[in-house]
């Protein structure tokens, strides 16, 4: 059902995948351009949680700058695609350099081999990350919390507990994002109020329920970069590295999508209160297809044409998804969970 202004409202789970983020970055531009979304809280983990945290900067700034709801929604718009633009621009830049002589795409690889022998702790240990600085340059993470443009919800992991936390409102800052991004074998635990975080992927990837629980929509758009199923039988080393990578960051993922299929089940026959339990209405857009045929080796490439080539791909996507499921927000699932799980 269509608001005054035209628009449809919905939650957005944005999976990460390293510099396949990318693909969701022209997923949302393609969202914001399109202009007939309102976008009320983002779920992201890892490169999801980058991309919610620039969406979520430039509403933060339009709401910030504009009284009339319209005209900060629209601006809003313009600058999270901006926001969302100059992160993008920023890792490309970052992944066309040198690092130690040699080119990014062939000094990722050389970093991979030497995780098989040396930590984090012993390989940086003044844990430097080049994206901190990019992203404190574009994010204001105080501005986000006080305006509350957006609901954001960061997922990390907790190292001593396993458990996932959930980072949001005046917690959320760029320690967050880099706990939510820390893959252990490359980087060191990020250190948050006492307590040592690393990659969300592991416990949420990304954690939908905090947009059942803490969100008035019932509809929930999966951005989703790691692909489900895999046709080929991995055979040799790396790939079955991969393969064990992709089926543990969807683990948590696939345990909530069972959770909301089966809550769903349950109020179509009348035995839960519908004023209690949300019957969430899931969509997706699924990048993992899409980026399968890279590998998952790419995803540690981010040299400039890489970035736009997945950047198009995105909007691809975005653009397909709007023309064929923007009539079922507000009016039936268009991911059919019965049949994914």
């Amino acid at each position: 059902m269509l608001d005054e202004n035209g628009q449809k409202t919905l939650n957005l789970a944005l999976q990460g995948g390293g510099s396949h983020g990318a693909f969701t970055w022209g997923v949302l531009d393609a969202l914001l351009e399109d202009g007939r979304i309102r976008i009320e809280g983002v779920s992201g983990t890892s490169a999801g949680a980058m991309n919610a945290v620039a969406l979520a900067h430039g509403f933060a700034v339009a709401a910030s700058e504009y009284k009339d709801p319209q005209e900060r929604q629209l601006a809003g718009a313009q600058k999270a695609r901006e926001t969302l633009a100059r992160l993008w621009e920023g890792v490309g830049t970052m992944g066309s350099t040198m690092l130690w002589g040699v080119p990014m795409p062939a000094a990722g690889a050389f970093m991979n081999m030497l995780t098989q022998w040396l930590s984090p702790y012993q390989m940086n240990p003044l844990g430097i990350n080049p994206l901190r600085k990019l992203l404190e340059k574009e994010v204001d993470f105080e501005l986000i919390g006080a305006n509350n443009a957006k609901q954001v919800f960061v997922c990390a992991t907790n190292v001593r507990t396993g458990r996932g936390e959930i980072f949001s409102g005046m917690r959320l800052s760029a320690d967050a994002v880099m706990a939510s991004a820390c893959l252990p074998m490359l980087f060191k635990a990020v250190e948050i109020d006492g307590e040592h975080y690393w990659d969300g992927g592991y416990s949420g990837n990304p954690a939908i329920y905090p947009l059942i629980y803490r969100t008035e929509s019932a509809d929930i758009l999966l951005v989703q970069i790691n692909p489900i199923d895999h046709d080929r039988l991995p055979d040799d080393a790396q790939e079955i590295m991969e393969r064990v990578n992709e089926v543990t960051f969807n683990a948590g993922l696939l345990a909530e999508l069972r959770a909301i299929e089966f809550v769903r089940r349950l109020l179509a026959e009348g035995k839960l209160d519908s004023r209690r339990y949300k019957n969430v209405l899931m969509h997706r857009i699924d990048g993992g297809t899409a980026l399968e045929p890279f590998g998952s080796a790419s995803k540690m490439r981010s040299d400039m044409p890489f970035v736009r080539q997945l950047f198009e791909l995105g909007r691809e996507s975005g653009a397909l998804w709007l023309k064929q499921h923007f009539a079922d927000v507000g009016v039936r699932p268009s991911l059919k969970l019965s049949e994914q799980l």
